[in-house]
């Protein structure tokens, strides 16, 4: 193996990283710099560093993976992260800016108004954040291993490393440039290297896929099991999307309400492009890289083809560049995700914590930028063989299960209750962990229980929303004094004036 594509790619990457990052650090100020980059992100940068931050290992790796061994079922892992932003952009977008929080649980306190509302949304952002960060240090750990030889360990230490380094020095507003110029590199370090494979492809004679009618059928075999797994799926991607922490924050970057609106649509758009990509490498590799399926080494399919297709200097150069590209998505994936994190847990944790001196602001939130980064990272050094976009999917999950019933209800519905919504949040995110955790302990799934357990969005969805619903009406009491005019803030345009009349 040469490994000097490899090195030299994730060298730049890194040095990129770090530059663009400094570059925003001479316009991080204030408090309000770290956490939202004072609200001043314009639709088409904002778009473009949710494309680079929502655009994770398990897209850029675990796509292909996932068709090339499964097949054309797995495409309903793209189609549902795409789609949820429709979803996002109908019903939450827009309201969600207007609230002025800083964060989910700042949401959720305002709304609600209750600290035991804002201590389990705190609890929850944490939870989906570390889940979520788990995969991005895993799949860093798979790149450098498959295009440098390095030990596993390297890629997540190395990752870990460069977040903290962005992330507490300029917070937000250094994050956001590093991310929309990150997509763009995902984008085409996917983009160039498939034109190549495809023109090769074409050059021999254009063999077919084995197995091909089976292999590019979604449910050709799946049976019940199989349409359950589909639909729970998209029950997961569609409503997860609104409940990822890292996801959210961006909106409250935004000038306001009718940027957010716009800022999803151009996020379609650039998520439609980019997931137009990975399924090609899954397809080829199913002609030309066979055995990575068979030996479990599927997630590598992406990093393997341009030196088994092409070979010779022009397959090194095209193995660099993939590399970059995934190292890219580790690092601007990460990186929102630390932001997230940090931003709870510096204004719910570190930032109250009893006796002493209170830490607050900025020193605050780069504490918490270090915890949020450290323990998923020794959790990835710890379990190194868990499945990148596996891991993901239970994390969307676990954010459909929590985070949307308590968004669709709060943005959409004045009746809910702090009681609601805390029992709601809690029966949904103990079920998906129970299932979590069956599914991780269960390597070989056979039945309907390991099915339940391994796709639970189709029920743990449901089970949250209509407790949160019934607990809500058996507490009606509780209704905040100022629900209602706290949803007319949520919808009313920016420029109506409630302070009269």
């Amino acid at each position: 193996m040469n490994a000097a594509p490899g090195i030299v790619a994730v060298t730049l990457v890194t040095v990129a990283t770090l530059v663009i990052g400094s570059w925003g650090l001479r316009l991080s100020r204030t408090t309000s710099d770290f956490f939202v980059a004072s609200r001043t992100v314009r639709p088409g940068l904002n778009a473009s560093a949710i494309g680079g931050e929502y655009l994770s290992a398990a897209s850029f790796l675990g796509v292909a993976g996932l068709v090339l061994t499964f097949g054309a079922d797995m495409l309903w892992y793209p189609v549902g992260w795409t789609a949820g932003y429709l979803v996002l952009l109908v019903l939450v977008a827009a309201p969600l800016r207007r609230s002025g929080a800083y964060t989910l649980p700042d949401f959720a306190e305002a709304r609600l108004g209750s600290p035991g509302v804002r201590a389990v949304c705190s609890l929850m952002v944490v939870t989906i954040g570390w889940i979520y960060l788990l995969p991005q240090f895993q799949g860093a750990g798979i790149t450098l291993r498959s295009t440098t030889g390095a030990p596993t360990w390297v890629g997540p230490v190395l990752i870990g490393v460069v977040v903290l380094a962005n992330v507490t020095s300029g917070g937000m507003r250094s994050i956001t440039f590093v991310q929309a110029f990150q997509y763009w590199l995902k984008l085409t370090a996917l983009l160039v290297p498939a034109m190549v494979l495809l023109a090769v492809w074409s050059g021999d004679g254009r063999p077919a896929v084995p197995g091909g009618e089976e292999w590019s059928a979604p449910l050709a075999t799946g049976g019940g099991e199989g349409l359950y797994l589909t639909y729970s799926l998209i029950v997961a991607t569609f409503l997860g999307t609104m409940g990822l922490p890292h996801v959210v924050v961006r909106y409250y970057t935004n000038p306001d309400g009718r940027a957010a609106r716009r800022t999803t649509l151009v996020v379609i758009v650039l998520l439609g492009v980019f997931y137009l990509i990975p399924p090609v490498y899954g397809a080829l590799g199913r002609i030309y890289a066979p055995q990575l399926a068979a030996t479990g080494r599927s997630d590598t399919v992406v990093l393997e083809l341009p030196r088994l297709m092409v070979g010779g200097p022009l397959g090194e150069v095209l193995t660099g560049l993939v590399a970059a590209g995934a190292f890219a998505a580790f690092l601007s994936t990460s990186s929102g995700l630390a932001i997230a994190v940090a931003g709870v847990l510096g204004q719910d944790l570190i930032g109250r914590v009893p006796g002493g001196r209170r830490l607050g602001g900025v020193p605050a939130f780069r504490v918490a930028a270090v915890v949020a980064v450290t323990v998923p990272c020794l959790v990835a050094l710890a379990a190194p063989d868990v499945g990148v976009a596996r891991t993901v999917g239970l994390a969307f999950a676990m954010a459909a299960s929590t985070f949307c019933p308590l968004l669709l209800l709060g943005i959409w519905w004045r009746r809910l209750t702090d009681v609601g919504a805390v029992a709601g949040m809690l029966v949904g995110g103990v079920a998906c962990g129970v299932a979590i955790g069956w599914t991780l302990a269960t390597p070989d799934p056979t039945g309907w229980l390991d099915t339940l357990m391994a796709q639970p969005a189709a029920w743990t969805v449901p089970l949250a929303l209509g407790v949160m619903v019934a607990t809500s009406l058996a507490t009606a009491a509780r209704v905040p004094r100022g629900a209602a005019r706290f949803l007319v803030r949520l919808h009313a345009p920016e420029d109506l004036d409630l302070g009269r009349g």
